[in-house]
């Protein structure tokens, strides 16, 4: 900064710009320097580095030059009026891309799940059934198989009325477990061997090939998995096991 002002050099450095940009600003009547030095060096002063802030804020708000120009210019406008319009401005663009990001990470969420619902739809629908660390639990325990790729490119085609559908199947066959087990039959009793036929079949059509011994593994995780035990011991005391034991009785033939 000199006595008079501060060069075109010094003022494109401070705000990032080209010492061209300054020039074509000049050039247009944009911004032009207040002074002069004895050389003939453009010299900003204060007043003009106020100017030269709110160019760039407008700027980056995707104003057009000749509209920053009319901005600018307006007779009633002083410097808290444009800083007023600016924070007006930039809210509005801070909720749009908000918005975005939102969708983006709807997007993405999606894309890496497979799954087409939103975190509301899921807690709708699943309740404390489906968080994150579960898909992400099962992604590194299964994400190399066959199963697991199956199971996303299915799901992913999957809309939110596809997902009411398949809760209402889950439902059916859980009802269908708790009401053998409460009628008194047998793991290995006609009732309870239609239902594991029933939770099986769901998985094969629904997910991913379904091999009976696919079939059996999942059977031992209701049992050693505290998660699965839980989930289904809170639909009746003892399910876990008796859902355990009708699939390896109907898995056995």
């Amino acid at each position: 900064m000199t006595d008079t002002g501060l060069t075109v050099g010094r003022l494109a450095e401070r705000f990032g710009l080209t010492v061209r940009t300054l020039h074509h600003y000049d050039e247009i009547g944009l911004l032009r320097p207040s002074g002069r030095s004895p050389s003939g060096y453009r010299l900003y002063a204060e007043s003009d580095i106020t100017r030269l802030q709110h160019v760039v804020v407008y700027r980056r708000l995707g104003f057009a030059l000749e509209d920053i120009a009319v901005l600018l210019d307006d007779p009633g406008a002083d410097v808290a009026a444009h800083l007023r319009r600016q924070r007006d401005a930039v809210t509005h663009r801070l909720d749009e891309l908000t918005d975005l990001v939102v969708a983006i990470d709807r997007a993405l969420e999606a894309e890496v799940d497979g799954i087409q619902l939103t975190r509301e739809e899921r807690k709708e629908l699943f309740g404390d059934g489906f968080k994150d660390e579960y898909q992400a639990e099962a992604q590194e325990r299964w994400g190399d198989t066959e199963q697991w790729r199956q199971s996303q490119e299915r799901t992913a085609r999957y809309t939110k009325d596809d997902w009411v559908a398949i809760k209402a199947e889950t439902d059916a066959v859980n009802a269908a477990f708790v009401a053998a087990k409460r009628s008194g039959a047998a793991p290995d009793s006609e009732p309870a061997r239609a239902a594991a036929e029933a939770h099986g079949r769901q998985i094969h059509e629904r997910f991913y090939d379904l091999s009976p011994e696919m079939h059996r593994n999942l059977a031992c995780l209701y049992v050693t998995d505290e998660r699965f035990t839980t989930t289904y011991d809170d639909l009746e005391p003892g399910l876990a096991q008796y859902v355990h034991d009708a699939i390896q009785a109907y898995r056995a033939e």
